[in-house]
């Protein structure tokens, strides 16, 4: 066995972003940190480095230069609406909310300019509700794409952290799984578990989980900075809220690799620690299968804009509010109680060219190699290169040139007649009818106009209304959608500091936790609802709060 006493080591659990932020905090302040991970190297800044990088900032000046009035109260009231926090257990979640709302429309863009990081000037819209003024969703857009994406969100602290370790106040220990906390006289003094065979497997492929050893290390804090469950399905369907959400879908697509299991987190809860709100979770309705997957059931989330025509497995319109883009909670609500396989997109080539996103930083080749001219042919007239991949290869992916085909073709992919070709021409007909004027009842076109108000909104988001039967503005697409399993909105509960609470509501002495493990801050910041990019920005601000706590308290 490997053995270890370290005194005055932090030893963190995790080499993910909030790992880092913390490890970076911890060695600015003098402290020796020791990073373990169940992975390898390659797999070092672990979910973030496949994400779009989006961040949530309130009043910035990108929102400035495009004419958008944003504030903290606004901010604070969308947070609120789309939380629904209304459970005893969110004591430490609204906390930890309003702390992350002054964090984000305060010194969070200054501090993170300040290392290097810089944003595209087109501010998104995600989840931009519409159902109403007092219910979820962002009341302008907030979502602020990171020059780099997921790699650019990380690049500052992976900078900050290999300084430090070729300083020697930082070391790595890769392959080390921990399985469990060390005790003492009530206080975490340390964690064990196995050494796994080296893998040479490329970033989010499956690993061996071959053990060559076990190991058992000492230090004078702990922070567990593991991550969600989102790659371990049967997790995923033992927390499954089926009186809210009904049962699970018999197929779920995976948004992060399988080693995003869950499994310490549930042995810092056997061992003492407070999980709260594990039914709170945040999958995706848009997802689709990868045409070159990376890891088992591999699945892309479309980042869609608010266009498309979203069908139910018969071909009926899904209700308002649930278009595109809107309340990602409550479509999926919508979905899985209904019991639906699977739903469509209808669209056309104009719409998929203006309006389809993929989500991660592979599928932004452009944005990720900060590659200015790629960037900048996102205006021309050709779709995307990762969205036409996906309309050659994809397999969720019919395109038709004409409805009647196309409604053949998804009959085809789905093996069945589920599709009744008249009602889905009534459909967009019917929506087609209502494009030609400025005006109309169609509450989805509604929120096409508004959004095109916005600027960036009209020149690089969302299509110009138009019949989606044009056939100059054709060929027609349909692109049948899975659930996504992504996110964890609950997780550990911790105090302010980062520490974890246990039994009787007081913190386990020596043990912290940020980013999702910890749902991002509190045991679950976002309550039941995220209004996105604050992911990402929940890593930062509680990795940053943990580190800063421990080197205090050293």
């Amino acid at each position: 066995m490997e053995t270890r006493k370290a005194e005055g080591e932090v030893i963190v659990v995790g080499a993910g972003l909030a790992g880092l932020v913390a490890a970076a905090e911890l060695a600015d302040a003098g402290r020796r940190v020791l990073i373990l991970d169940q992975e390898g190297e390659q797999n070092l800044g672990g979910q973030a480095h496949w994400s779009f990088g989006g961040l949530f900032f309130v009043d910035s000046p990108e929102q400035r230069r495009l004419g958008i009035r944003d504030s903290l109260d606004l901010a604070r009231r969308d947070w609120e609406t789309a939380a629904g926090f209304d459970r005893p257990e969110d004591h430490w979640p609204r906390k930890w909310a309003e702390a992350y709302l002054e964090f984000a429309a305060g010194e969070k863009r200054e501090w993170l300019h300040r290392q290097g990081m810089r944003w595209f000037p087109a501010v998104g819209w995600a989840e931009r509700g519409g159902a109403g003024a007092g219910l979820p969703g962002n009341s302008v857009p907030r979502f602020h794409i990171t020059w780099g994406t997921g790699p650019g969100v990380l690049e500052p602290f992976v900078r900050r952290v290999r300084e430090h370790q070729r300083a020697g106040r930082i070391e790595f220990r890769f392959r080390h799984r921990v399985r469990g906390l060390t005790l003492t006289a009530g206080r975490v003094t340390g964690v064990h578990g196995d050494v796994l065979e080296p893998s040479d497997v490329g970033r989010g492929e499956t690993s061996s989980r071959v053990v060559t050893g076990d190991f058992e290390l000492t230090a004078q804090a702990v922070l567990i900075t593991s991550g969600g469950i989102g790659g371990n399905h049967e997790l995923v369907r033992r927390y499954w809220p089926t009186e809210r959400l009904g049962p699970a879908p018999e197929v779920m697509l995976s948004g992060v690799p399988r080693h995003v299991d869950g499994l310490l987190q549930q042995q810092v809860v056997a061992q003492g620690g407070s999980l709260i709100n594990p039914d709170r979770m945040w999958h995706y309705t848009e997802g689709v299968r990868n045409w070159d997957p990376v890891w088992p059931q591999h699945g892309i989330r479309i980042l869609p804009g608010p266009s498309s025509l979203w069908l139910d497995p018969s071909g009926r319109r899904l209700p308002f509010p649930h278009i595109p883009g809107a309340s990602s909670y409550d479509t999926l609500r919508h979905i899985t109680t209904h019991g639906y396989p699977h739903t469509w997109f209808l669209l056309n080539r104009a719409v998929i060219k203006r309006e389809f996103g993929l989500s991660g930083s592979e599928q932004n080749p452009d944005l990720t190699g900060k590659d200015l001219r790629l960037t900048l042919r996102r205006a021309s007239k050709h779709v995307p290169g990762p969205v036409q991949a996906f309309m050659d290869r994809g397999e969720d992916f019919v395109v038709r040139d004409n409805l009647r085909d196309l409604v053949r073709g998804m009959n085809e992919l789905t093996g069945g007649e589920l599709l009744d070709y008249a009602t889905v021409e009534r459909e967009v007909l019917d929506r087609d009818l209502q494009v030609h004027n400025v005006a109309g009842k169609d509450a989805q076109l509604a929120i096409v106009r508004g959004a095109r108000a916005i600027l960036s909104e009209r020149l690089t988001r969302v299509a110009k209304p138009a019949p989606l039967l044009d056939p100059a503005q054709g060929p027609l697409i349909a692109v049948r959608l899975s659930v996504l399993t992504r996110k964890s909105l609950g997780g550990l509960e911790t105090d302010l500091q980062g520490r974890v609470i246990g039994a009787g509501g007081q913190p386990l002495p020596d043990l912290y936790a940020a980013g999702e493990v910890a749902g991002f801050g509190g045991g679950g910041y976002h309550g039941y609802r995220a209004l996105e990019g604050t992911f990402l920005g929940g890593c930062l601000f509680s990795g940053r709060a943990a580190g800063r706590a421990i080197a205090g308290a050293l």
